[in-house]
């Protein structure tokens, strides 16, 4: 059980909180005294990972959509739920459809950059702007392996916008390091998430991944979380524009 209330006094948003990684990470800050916004494109998603939470809400928002991210924080300002704590988590892979370069189509290249770096993007500056206007904050980026290596050989769409997030977070952290505004990635390995379980869920495939991670096993959404909660409390004060491998060791091979 969860009492060490590191987050009590902050106000957090998670996007992508509907499922996976991103519901872990929001209704651990809950845990941890935060008032949470559940912020995904899929109302039911964001509503039902929200339901029941006194310092949880709901948000619809697609971070593809500039109007859809803009409008979002505006509600929240509006509302007293300005953030002073932002993860910027949701993004997408689409397996079975991203491939090497000579394969690749030029649809899945522009939907996986228009959600996963354009949307990042977008929430990083929304996120910003809020902040300046307070006392600083904490954001929280979500980066992957095939960014830093050759692990994502296979997708090239999903592996580019991955490296971008790690380039954004050092460009925005330096940009802000006097306002008070701290920018960090949180690096996540293989995580079996429902989602990667039911597309990439092949036990000769798993197993073939597995045999990668040092750890000897796969991550899960709980092996995150402890360094999201690091980030967003003052414990990390001095921490702005790492990237925190959580791959079980698979980027040091």
């Amino acid at each position: 059980m969860i009492d060490s209330q590191r987050l009590t006094d902050r106000t957090a948003l998670v996007t992508g909180a509907g499922s996976g990684i991103g519901r872990a990470v929001a209704t651990r800050f809950l845990a941890e005294g935060a008032r949470v916004v559940f912020a995904d494109r899929d109302r039911r998603a964001a509503e039902a990972a929200a339901d029941d939470h006194d310092r949880g809400r709901a948000l619809t928002m697609d971070i593809s959509i500039e109007d859809s991210v803009i409008s979002g924080f505006e509600e929240l300002i509006s509302d007293g739920w300005a953030p002073d704590v932002v993860v910027a988590n949701a993004g997408v892979q689409l397996f079975g459809r991203d491939a090497p370069i000579a394969d690749a189509d030029l649809e899945t290249w522009q939907q996986t950059i228009d959600v996963n770096l354009t949307g990042t993007f977008l929430t990083l500056r929304q996120a910003v702007r809020t902040m300046l206007a307070q006392d600083g904050g904490s954001i929280i980026l979500t980066g992957s392996p095939t960014g830093l290596n050759g692990e994502g050989k296979d997708f090239t769409a999903y592996s580019t916008s991955k490296a971008g997030i790690h380039g954004l977070c050092r460009t925005v952290a330096a940009a802000y390091a006097g306002t008070g505004i701290r920018v960090n990635t949180v690096v996540p390995g293989y995580t079996e998430t429902p989602l990667v379980t039911t597309i990439s869920g092949d036990p000769t495939e798993r197993a073939s991944i597995v045999s990668r991670i040092p750890l000897g096993r796969p991550g899960t959404a709980d092996d995150v979380v402890g360094v999201m909660v690091y980030l967003a409390s003052d414990e990390s004060s001095f921490a702005t524009g790492s990237l925190f491998r959580v791959d079980g060791g698979m980027t040091t091979l």
